[in-house]
This record gives C-alpha cells, sequence and structure tokens, in this order.
C-alpha cells in the first residue's frame, strides 16, 4: 500500500478536447437544462396557486417536480461550468455530495411514481373509495414515505461508497459522479458490499416496477369494461401521462446501466 496514491479529487469525463464542441455542449445543455428549470417551476407554481389543483394527482405530480427539479440541478450545471472553463475536475466533497443528491432524487423518483401508480388505481378501480384512501394525511404520508426512502438509500450507498480506500485511477468515465464508476478506483475486496447492495437496490427497483406494471393491468381491465368510449378515453387519458413518465424514467435507466 506503500506506492499507492490515495484518490483526492475526481476528473470526469470530458465530451470533447475541441474548444468549438465545449461551446456547443454548454450552450445545448443549457436549452435542455432551461427547458426543465421552467417547465417544472410551472407545474409548482400553477398547482401551488389553483386551489382547483390540490387533488391528490397533482399533490404527487408538484413532489415529482421538485424530484425533478433537483435530480438535473445536481449534474448538469457542474458539466456545463466544466465545458465552458475546459476542466474536467471536481472536488472530493463535490463528488460526495452530487452522488448522495442524485442517489436521493433518483430513489424518490422511483418510490414516487409507483406511489402514483397507486392513486390511479384507486381512482379507476375503486372509484367509491377514493375519497376515503387518498385523503389529505395519506397523501402527506406517502409523499413523505417516498422523501425519507430516497434519504435513506442515497444515504446507504454514499456511506459504503466513499468509506472504501480510491487508490486507482481519478478518472471516471461518466459527466457526473455515479456509484458504479466510482467502485473502479477502489483499491479493496470490500467493495464488493456495495455491489451487493446495488443488486438489492435493483431488486427493489423491479418490484416496484413490476407494482406499476400490474396496477396498470388492473386498471386496463376495468377501463375495457366501461361502456362508452369516451369514458374510456377520459380514464385513459389521466393515466398516459403518468406512463409515458414512467415509460421514459425506466428505458432511459435500463439502456444507460444495461446496455454494454
Amino acid at each position: 500500500m506503500s506506492n499507492q496514491t490515495m484518490v483526492t479529487g475526481i476528473l470526469l469525463l470530458g465530451f470533447s478536447d475541441i474548444q468549438e464542441l465545449h461551446i456547443l455542449h454548454f450552450v445545448v445543455f443549457l436549452v435542455i437544462y432551461l427547458a426543465g428549470l421552467m417547465g417544472n417551476l410551472l407545474i409548482i407554481t400553477v398547482v401551488a396557486l389553483n386551489h382547483h389543483l390540490h387533488t391528490p394527482m397533482y399533490f404527487f405530480l408538484m413532489n415529482l417536480s421538485i424530484i425533478d427539479l433537483g435530480s438535473i440541478s445536481v449534474t448538469i450545471p457542474k458539466s456545463m461550468v466544466n465545458s465552458i472553463m475546459n476542466t474536467r475536475s471536481i472536488s472530493y466533497p463535490g463528488c460526495v455530495a452530487q452522488v448522495f443528491l442524485f442517489g436521493l432524487f433518483i430513489a424518490a423518483d422511483l418510490a414516487l411514481l409507483t406511489i402514483m401508480a397507486y392513486d390511479r388505481y384507486v381512482a379507476i378501480c375503486q372509484p367509491l373509495h377514493y375519497d376515503r384512501v387518498m385523503n389529505r394525511r395519506s397523501c402527506v404520508q406517502m409523499a413523505a414515505s417516498a422523501w425519507i426512502t430516497g434519504i435513506v438509500y442515497s444515504a446507504l450507498h454514499t456511506g459504503n461508497t466513499f468509506k472504501l480506500p480510491f487508490c486507482q485511477s481519478n478518472v471516471i468515465n461518466q459527466f457526473y459522479c455515479e456509484i458504479p464508476q466510482l467502485l473502479k478506483l477502489a483499491c479493496s475486496d470490500s467493495y464488493l458490499r456495495e455491489v451487493g447492495l446495488l443488486a438489492f437496490s435493483v431488486f427493489l427497483s423491479l418490484n416496484c416496477f413490476v407494482f406499476i406494471i400490474m396496477s396498470y393491468v388492473q386498471i386496463f381491465k376495468v377501463v375495457m369494461r366501461i361502456p362508452s368510449e369516451q369514458g374510456r378515453r377520459k380514464a385513459f387519458s389521466t393515466c398516459l401521462p403518468h406512463l409515458t413518465v414512467v415509460s421514459l424514467f425506466l428505458c432511459t435507466g435500463f439502456f444507460e446501466y444495461l446496455k454494454p
């Protein structure tokens, strides 16, 4: 161990060594970030100010917008700054903060999407019990459980990852700090514990995915029994936005982590 150098800073993946492409990357990411920023802020503002939207579905949607706002703010601004400043570095504390916050928002995002699937299931499959099951107290408890799940999940992963000794290369193959890339820098076999925790996380995520799918199977069964076409269309319209967000969230996640 005497000839090994401990990692005190991280070098992130650069998109290109050409200065013009750095500027292009900055501009493209700036446009995407501002669009996401304004879209989510608009949703939060409209739901907060319009009393007609103070329903469980829009309450969860507002929480989802806050989570999305946080997740893009944790990763994209640092990447833009690195591009315009022609650097790739991120400090060790900055990397720790990025891993913790991004893990928190992603875990809370998945938990909240699962809760929203349950909300749609109760609204369509058990409409007479909706007001009782999805009352104000229950909604607040469900949203709080999603946030607490994200905090606990992220704290476990962040603590487990950064207590490992990093003594390999300090370059990670990603434009933000993420745990699978950081584990490649570990010089101890104890990283296998974090790999096991990641596998358990994948198992829980798949359970959430199965729960969402089963909820929509039941929803589609009920909707297809609605006699009027207008009624079926109205029921589908309340589910389509959530189903689209779930599909985008899971498909991009699978592409990122399951591709070779």
